[in-house]
């Protein structure tokens, strides 16, 4: 299939790729900033097209001539992200109807029962457009993506290396069902097999813990000793800030990543063990961790393992331990 990848760049975008071009689809790389794809090992494989949701011109001609769209583009921003978001989502649908592509596939995040996060609304709302629209869409909803360069993971591994003493606050005391990036891109993939399903699947890994116990398990494989403190008392904008603080990432990404530790982060169905995956062995929290810690120095997106820190991740990425 001729399958253009939006948000290329980004970390499920740039290990997708090379996972598609090994199973032989011609694979079109969008992207706002071409030249930000000369750093990954696929770039001389795939065609480049430019791709900025802000700009419908450029979205109409990005998806002509393609059989399926992947569409990985999120925004972490603060501000008017909702309304960019929606739009966004508005001009590829009706962008991919025009050009007559078969199918997307959108990676979404986990629904959780109450009220929602700005962030997890906006994923939300994009889904309710993109199956609405005239294009099936099949939409991969997962919560915590475990592997070397995902923020979550990284946030992770930060505040576990930095804070000897890990406070938890008591509304954090949350279930969670992650799921590792190597098994993600296996089912966007298969998304593209088949007929076209126009459907959301909820998708984890085979273990359900709570938050408490992922910190616990992580300090583990890492060889960290770590002892935490229940929090009874602690609000989240000032958790949010406190953690964007110790960690060094984008403070905006950080405060939404820890709104969503309020929720029970949980698959309610596994429909797509069955319609896209009969068979597939999910990895385990302990094997995708330790993965993602053993492949910190040798990893690229073309013959590495993708479960690892890759040669193109951002500089922020990986241990900050010397």
């Amino acid at each position: 299939m001729r399958v253009l990848v939006t948000g290329a760049t980004g970390y499920v975008g740039s290990r997708l790729v090379a996972s598609l071009l090994a199973e032989g689809h011609a694979v079109v790389a969008a992207a706002r900033d071409l030249t930000a794809l000369d750093r990954f090992a696929w770039s001389d494989s795939v065609e480049r097209r430019h791709f900025d949701v802000e700009d419908t011109v450029s979205v109409h001609l990005a998806v002509r001539d393609m059989d399926a769209v992947v569409y990985l583009v999120h925004s972490m921003a603060s501000g008017e992200f909702l309304k960019r978001d929606r739009e966004a989502a508005e001009y590829v649908a009706d962008a991919c109807d025009y050009a007559g592509v078969s199918r997307i596939v959108y990676l979404s995040g986990l629904v959780p029962p109450g009220h929602l996060s700005d962030h997890l609304r906006s994923r939300l709302e994009v889904e309710d457009i993109l199956l609405a629209s005239d294009v099936p869409t099949t939409v991969l909803r997962a919560a915590m993506v475990i592997g070397a360069g995902s923020t979550s993971f990284e946030l992770m591994r930060r505040v576990s290396e930095r804070l000897p003493l890990t406070p938890v606050p008591v509304w954090m005391l949350r279930d969670i069902q992650p799921v590792a990036v190597e098994d993600v891109v296996h089912l966007i993939a298969r998304a593209l097999d088949g007929e076209p399903r126009n459907r959301a699947y909820d998708v984890g890994g085979d273990e359900v813990l709570t938050y408490r116990e992922l910190l616990e398990r992580f300090a583990h494989l890492a060889g960290l000793t770590r002892q935490q403190v229940l929090v009874p008392v602690a609000p989240e904008w000032a958790v949010g800030e406190a953690v964007a603080l110790v960690s060094g990432l984008p403070r905006s990404t950080v405060r939404a990543l820890v709104r969503s530790l309020a929720h029970d982060m949980v698959c309610t169905e596994d429909d797509v063990r069955r319609d896209l995956a009969p068979g597939h062995r999910f990895l385990s929290v302990d094997e995708a961790i330790t993965r993602a810690l053993a492949g910190q120095t040798h990893a690229t997106e073309l013959d590495g393992d993708i479960q690892g820190q890759a040669t193109s991740d951002p500089d922020w990425v990986g241990t900050t331990l010397a």
